[in-house]
């Protein structure tokens, strides 16, 4: 279910939102988890599995980094003090289960191809992994693997406590308007808005105007010079000629500033109206005075994430 479908925008969004508006605190992030889910188990209705695994794991992490699992009042720990065992362990169960998810589902195919390729290369074709099963990528699994990785990550460097209502984490994890999509939202963020946030009539008339802007993006814009793109990039070589290639070229790039940036606007959008503050993703890119620059313009917030 893309956000800029028919169904999303008459049926899913104005469902969810008309509800949310009736609710009171808790009840909210009841609501908002279980609309959450159907939206990623309208596309993912079998690998859902592989987020409730990273929810839990990175849940349970946090709580050993944080030493949680009492019942005292949990507190950020102290920055820059050495850490004991079970708090590295912690993080690292958190990091190598992230990582070694995303490595075998994003690259498994590739892998098998790869070895396959240079078994055939050097002439040893019995060698080749036929059998190798074809692994399907869970939808959005690079941005909740590092959503939920930036908490464990940001509980053990002190910049933010661990939670022990599990249904606030998994609230965090799977935020239905930026999950698939982006962009990165560290726990930090949003862990005041997810105990308390306020909703207005300036931020709910701010999201509606953030979000239509960012479906024109994504409907005027992207979507119109996509298809020029896709009918030039299907020509054989010798159809194309030097001018197509770079119109071509020109729309593509439109077409992935005004997708990408789109999304993110919307997000940020339906965020505001049910009262989050999402980070900024992109900030006029393709005005970027060099290379660096443009990476601190594009997708800001797996670049803030990494730094």
């Amino acid at each position: 279910m893309v956000f800029s479908s028919t169904v999303f925008l008459f049926l899913f969004f104005p469902i969810v939102l008309s509800v949310y508006f009736l609710l009171r605190g808790e009840l909210r992030n009841v609501w908002l988890l279980l609309a959450s889910l159907f939206f990623y188990m309208w596309g993912e209705p079998f690998l859902v599995s592989i987020l409730f695994i990273t929810i839990l794991v990175d849940y349970l992490a946090g709580l050993l980094i944080a030493d949680g699992f009492g019942t005292g009042p949990i507190e950020a720990l102290p920055q820059g003090e050495p850490r004991r065992l079970r708090q590295k362990l912690g993080l690292i169960l958190s990091i190598v289960s992230n990582l070694a998810l995303l490595g075998f589902f994003k690259y498994f195919n590739f892998g098998v191809d790869s070895f396959n390729a240079a078994m055939a290369s050097i002439g040893i074709e019995g060698g080749r992994w036929t059998t190798a099963p074809q692994i399907t990528l869970p939808l959005g699994i690079s941005f909740y693997t590092f959503q939920s990785m930036s908490y464990t990550i940001d509980v053990y460097f002190g910049h933010t406590k661990a939670t022990r209502k599990l249904l606030h984490f998994a609230t965090f994890v799977t935020l239905f308007p930026q999950l698939v999509a982006g962009p990165i939202v560290r726990y930090k963020q949003v862990a005041d808005e997810l105990v308390s946030r306020a909703i207005n009539l300036d931020s709910v008339s701010e999201g509606v105007r953030r979000f239509v802007i960012g479906l024109g993006k994504k409907v005027i814009i992207a979507n119109t010079v996509a298809w020029p793109a896709d009918q030039i990039f299907a020509l054989s070589d010798s159809e194309i000629t030097t001018s197509l290639a770079w119109f071509a070229m020109l729309c593509y790039t439109l077409q992935i500033y005004f997708d990408f940036s789109g999304y993110s606007d919307m997000a940020i959008g339906m965020g505001l109206m049910m009262g989050f503050s999402f980070p900024e993703n992109f900030n006029y890119p393709y005005i970027a005075k060099s290379v660096q620059d443009f990476w601190r313009r594009w997708h800001m917030s797996l670049s803030t994430w990494f730094r």
